[in-house]
């Protein structure tokens, strides 16, 4: 919104910009949409892996995922990494002329307009917003954030998001065929292929979180759901089986 960054910049690290340097090529798109080609292990459950080494054990995240190996090239290959959303926190940081200016970014220009008094960014040990994860909120502020999204990127008259950002956010990754991902956005539940479960709703999307957390955002229905917990017993809980009475309780919006 503020044009620090576009889209389809490029050479967005120090470390990536050398002349030979193929990750040169990793545009802000390639990152938002888990495209960018780089080597990394997002198995929760070792405790090897690079999802578990970065959040747990390296000390600048950004710079642990951005020193991986290219296996791909960009813009080419799908895989989900949470070292990807950890670049970004670091790229943006890079726009800032002073750490104070960047610390303040998301409470100023985000948490306190949408009235998010409980969120809670969370930094690592070189100051970089660890971006993937550890953004804690009350299931209202997460519902919030959803409705930000209904919305358009607007709240009370002020905009907020890029204006088509929301748009740009839903539109599908070309590298993942069954269109489950867009920008840093869900758009399928993936995890109830094959269960005979419907589609929770054919416009929603969705912020998943770790142990099936999730803000569900069903613009038919003018509708954001929250699911906050702790739930690690596989099939316990099912987004889209155990969402969809809720979603079809509401009537179709007339907007």
């Amino acid at each position: 919104k503020d044009g620090k960054l576009a889209v389809t910049d490029k050479a967005l690290l120090p470390e990536w910009r050398g002349d030979t340097d193929p990750r040169r090529d990793i545009s802000l798109d390639d990152l938002l949409r888990m495209s960018s080609g780089l080597a990394f292990d997002e198995t929760y459950d070792d405790p090897l892996a690079d999802v578990t080494q970065m959040l747990f054990v390296d000390g600048d995240m950004a710079r642990f995922a951005a020193a991986k190996t290219l296996v791909a090239p960009p813009g080419t290959e799908w895989h989900y990494s949470s070292g990807t959303s950890a670049i970004i926190a670091a790229i943006l940081r890079e726009t800032f002329a002073t750490e104070q200016d960047y610390l303040r970014y998301p409470r100023e220009r985000l948490f306190q307009p949408l009235g998010m008094r409980s969120a809670v960014l969370e930094l690592d040990a070189a100051g970089t917003f660890v971006g993937s994860s550890f953004l804690y909120a009350s299931a209202r502020d997460f519902a919030r954030l959803g409705l930000l999204f209904l919305q358009d990127g607007m709240w009370q008259g002020q905009r907020l998001l890029p204006e088509d950002w929301v748009v740009y956010s839903r539109g599908p990754a070309r590298t993942l065929p069954d269109g489950s991902y867009g920008a840093h956005l869900w758009l399928r539940l993936r995890e109830s292929e094959g269960l005979g479960v419907p589609p929770m709703s054919e416009d929603a999307y969705y912020f998943l979180g770790h142990d099936e957390q999730i803000v569900a955002i069903v613009p038919s229905r003018d509708l954001v759901i929250v699911r906050l917990g702790l739930t690690r017993q596989g099939g316990a809980w099912d987004h889209a089986r155990d969402l969809a009475p809720i979603v079809q309780a509401f009537p179709l919006s007339q907007n």
